[in-house]
């Protein structure tokens, strides 16, 4: 596999900046499991490996995101992040934009992984207080918008949750989806009378209070690290509550054993959530995967919709 040369020359001297002397990169073996950006284990001559993904048509802003992301997410300690070595480039065929990262290999995860994980979620959701401030002293979103795969995401703050579910998540990615056309006949307008309904929906929502959320936790985002701790990866993290998190974790899977009690032991779930605002939350990423794929999320999001408005 060989990098584009603007790429290998960046992240050589980000590890040069790093360790203080002159490496090179020896070997390349390409990695599966991402959509959007080819990505690789780097192996150095100094006998070190590192994880490399870089796009050469992604917007400027994507890598630097993913960064802020993964650094707020480390800050609490609550639960293993790669390390940020370097980035660089200008999503140019030229310049492709690029992200190095730790490599953290893939091993088995334990008896209690589960149980671990949830923990450190439920720890990292209640650390939104004692994170940096995410912009103008507003408890939810961030202090920049980043992306939700390739889509952008809106997190200007907000001081109000509904109004942020509403403005910055459910609302976007209704007016793309009808936008590409769909979503535009009668069948649809579930989507409007939730959103007319939105505040009878989520009444009991603000409860929770603001969490530091992942954004984006499905199951190709977590695994178990080489001793079985629980790692994350690619995030999309903004403040709002934590059932979006736990939402996502459900949607094309289920929790790992031992998850649910290991979160509940240090954050309760309200009823509600199982009751219908898991669909609400749901819904969101169902208008994302619209846009991204197509058609095919259609019936799944007017499905979620038609759940939350029943179990309000």
């Amino acid at each position: 596999m060989t990098l584009p040369a603007s790429v290998l020359q960046g992240v050589e001297s980000a590890l040069e900046a790093a360790s203080g002397k002159g490496v090179s990169i020896s070997g390349t073996a390409p990695l599966g499991g991402g959509c959007i950006n080819p990505s690789a284990k780097l192996e150095a001559d100094t006998g070190e490996h590192y994880f490399l993904k870089w796009n050469p048509a992604s917007p400027p802003e994507m890598f630097q995101a993913e960064a802020d992301g993964l650094g707020a997410l480390a800050g609490p300690g609550a639960l293993r992040i790669p390390e940020i070595l370097g980035r660089g480039g200008m999503g140019t065929p030229v310049e492709p934009g690029w992200l190095l990262l730790e490599f953290i290999p893939r091993g088995h995860p334990g008896p209690d992984y589960g149980a671990r994980l949830g923990e450190g979620l439920a720890e990292l959701h209640a650390s939104a207080l004692t994170t940096p401030d995410p912009g103008e002293g507003a408890p939810y979103g961030w202090s920049q918008d980043n992306f939700i795969g390739s889509l952008p995401q809106e997190n200007d703050p907000s001081d109000d949750w509904i109004t942020f579910w509403r403005e910055r998540r459910l609302n976007p990615q209704l007016r793309l989806a009808r936008d590409r056309g769909h979503f535009t006949g009668r069948s649809g307008q579930v989507l409007d009378r939730l959103l007319a309904r939105l505040e009878e929906v989520m009444a009991g929502s603000r409860a929770e209070g603001p969490a530091l959320l992942h954004g984006d936790l499905w199951s190709g985002n977590f695994y178990a690290g080489p001793n079985g701790e629980p790692v994350l990866i690619d995030p999309a993290v903004y403040r709002g509550a934590g059932e979006v998190d736990l939402a996502m974790m459900e949607l094309f899977g289920s929790f790992p054993r031992g998850f649910r009690e290991g979160y509940g032991s240090r954050r309760k779930l309200a009823p509600e959530y199982d009751a219908f605002r898991r669909d609400l939350y749901q819904l969101y990423y169902l208008l994302v995967h619209v846009n991204l794929f197509g058609g095919s999320y259609v019936s799944g999001s007017l499905a979620a919709a038609e759940s939350a408005l029943r179990g309000a």
